[in-house]
């Protein structure tokens, strides 16, 4: 499978290669919802060692940005 750019190139370009607009949309949510769990101190720094703990800080955490608690 070969890749694509998600990313739009910069101005500069003659000619940017093409970049679906859909797809870069769905990125940046995903980054952005990232960017608010970091804020979370246990979530960055991953003070869970086991899986099972960190998926459910991680759960936490997706449910406090849900209710905006």
């Amino acid at each position: 499978m070969a890749c694509q750019p998600v990313i739009p190139s910069s101005t500069s370009w003659i000619d940017p290669p093409p970049y679906d607009k859909e797809l870069y949309k769905a990125r940046a949510e995903v980054e952005c919802t990232f960017n608010l769990l970091k804020q979370a101190r246990r979530f960055a720094t991953r003070y869970e060692k086991t899986l099972r703990n960190y998926a459910a800080v991680v759960a936490i955490g997706c449910a406090l940005l849900w209710l905006r608690i």
